[in-house]
């Protein structure tokens, strides 16, 4: 039993749980008989308003607590990174896998590869179903974990399981089926691999998902990330500007057969597809109600949209004269240098924005996000950067101030004698620049 359960790291004062004695270090073994598994059981069956909680304290006692409360009314516990338990990892060997294509001798939880039901609801990320039995597709359904973010990529039996390298995900169709069945939304990705699930396949990928809409709400075609760490990987490449063009295109015509069916777009080319071809970002309609942005579908939109409103109020001169610096990825160069062409129409206010390569991953790789510290410090190492250097907070690790290759902004500030800020969007950049 002291493996069972959730153990619990704290106890909201005044709560439901400190008026019962409850404290760190005890465990909650079950609600109502039912098994505590993990946080999403904790928060399916604390919804009733009479509980039989079943729980172990740290001494070893082995206590049944009766409670009243409202509808929903928390107990007041806190699980800590316990709250999963172990996490569920991915079996799969995907011929285009990037943690596959890592670095040598970078942080372990770089090389995580995780594929688990639970954080796909909880969390958003995308799982492939491979490890997941049809008991765990029933606690999905009676749980109503939803929505979920599932990575197809094809719908072709015999493509899927050489795709994944894994006889198990020939299946996927079935469990789509059975999770549309259960009254489960989910949304999709294709990542692409030119001449392997493009074409035809990437049709028939279309076709299948769609039959399963309004349940499969969404489809999001991304290309295949390359680096050059690949040796004894599938031989892989990356789209041409033609081919790239030929995706958009092909999206746009079942795009426009799926909103004169159901006012809905359905499925979406990424921003890094448009990127490539060369072709225009779309107006917000395009992206209905943007539900894969995560997946850089629709950031550049939303980026334009936020830039539009913050030149709004940007002003004809600088109370003091200002030269800055900002950074970017090759992808998104042609998008920044409009953006800096107009700051640079601010009299006394001098922008300048160097392109940086991806040196650690290789050039194929030429999203900003997959920037790294050193990469930077080379691209401006003897370079006049100006008053600081504005960096993109994608290339940091979430709310830390951590590059991929563990360099962090005070080692970007030492090694180049320049203070740096990181900003989020167009906004907080007209900011951080106009700042007195």
């Amino acid at each position: 039993m002291k493996n069972q359960g959730l153990l619990i790291t704290a106890v909201e004062p005044n709560s439901i749980a400190a008026e019962l004695g409850l404290k760190p270090g005890d465990r909650l073994l079950s609600i109502n008989r039912q098994p505590v598994r993990d946080i999403i059981d904790y928060r399916f069956l604390i919804a009733a308003e009479e509980l039989v909680a079943g729980v172990l304290t740290g001494a070893g006692e082995a206590w049944e607590l009766e409670i009243e409360k409202d509808y929903e009314e928390d107990l007041g516990l806190d699980f800590g990174e316990h709250a999963f338990g172990p996490t569920r990892t991915c079996h799969n060997r995907c011929m285009f896998c990037f943690v596959d294509q890592m670095a040598p001798n970078m942080r372990p939880t770089l090389y995580i590869r995780d594929d688990d039901y639970r954080l796909s609801f909880w969390q958003g990320n995308f799982i492939s179903l491979t490890n997941v039995k049809d008991e765990e597709l029933q606690r999905i359904i009676h749980q109503k974990m939803g929505p979920l973010y599932i990575s197809v990529h094809t719908t072709n039996p015999e493509l899927r399981r050489r795709m994944l390298n894994n006889r198990h995900a020939g299946k996927i169709m079935d469990q789509l089926r059975q999770l549309a069945a259960g009254g489960i939304e989910m949304h999709t990705q294709a990542v692409l691999c030119p001449g392997v699930n493009d074409g035809q396949e990437m049709e028939r990928t279309i076709t299948d998902l769609a039959g399963l809409w309004p349940r499969v709400h969404s489809l999001a075609v991304v290309p295949v990330g390359i680096t050059k760490f690949r040796e004894g990987l599938h031989n892989i490449r990356t789209f041409t500007k033609e081919e790239a063009a030929g995706v958009v295109a092909t999206v746009e015509n079942y795009r426009q057969r799926f909103l004169a069916r159901w006012d809905y777009p359905f499925v979406y080319a990424s921003d890094e597809f448009f990127l490539l071809a060369e072709k225009p970002i779309p107006p917000a309609e395009y992206y209905a109600d943007f539900p894969q942005t995560e997946n850089g579908v629709g950031l550049v939109r939303l980026f334009w949209d936020e830039w539009e409103l913050a030149e709004q109020d940007l002003p004809r001169q600088m109370l003091k004269p200002r030269t800055v610096t900002m950074v970017t990825g090759v992808s998104a160069a042609k998008i920044l240098q409009q953006v800096a062409d107009r700051l640079n129409q601010i009299k006394g206010l001098k922008v300048k924005l160097v392109v940086v390569p991806n040196k650690f991953f290789g050039e194929t790789v030429t999203v900003t996000g997959l920037l790294t510290g050193q990469d930077i410090i080379d691209a401006l190492t003897g370079k006049d950067i100006g008053d600081f250097l504005i960096l993109p907070s994608v290339v940091l690790r979430d709310e830390e101030d951590v590059f991929l290759d563990d360099l962090t902004l005070a080692d970007i500030e030492h090694r180049l004698k320049v203070p740096v800020r990181a900003v989020t969007g167009p906004q907080q950049m007209v900011e951080t620049i106009l700042a007195d």
